[in-house]
């Protein structure tokens, strides 16, 4: 792996702050579900965490994603004569990107 990539704190606090909207928004509709039926859940909360080794290899991936994005974009930038990439760019590869990845 490269020395360029995202940094590991930052996709572990993005990787928790979408766990922890994720765990509000099941609560919120367990306990709508828990009122409509009248029954408990047995299911407990339990706090998500991530490996070192996952955790450095969604930073990889991420790197590869945005690098792949920006050369695409670029091309498509060349091909209209622009020297600089715009959000249209971005918009015409994303589609491909996508299934790409």
């Amino acid at each position: 792996m490269e020395e360029n990539t995202f940094d590991p704190d930052l996709i572990r606090a993005i990787f928790n702050l979408v766990w922890k909207k994720r765990a509000a928004e099941r609560e919120k509709n367990e306990r709508t579900e828990t009122v409509e039926m009248g029954v408990g859940t047995s299911k407990k909360n339990r706090l998500t965490s991530v490996n070192a080794n996952a955790l450095k290899l969604s930073c990889e991936l991420l790197r590869l994603f945005v690098t792949e994005a920006i050369q695409r974009a670029a091309t498509i930038a060349e091909a209209e004569g622009s020297n600089k990439i715009e959000a249209t760019h971005l918009e015409r590869i994303l589609p491909q990107l996508l299934l790409d990845f």
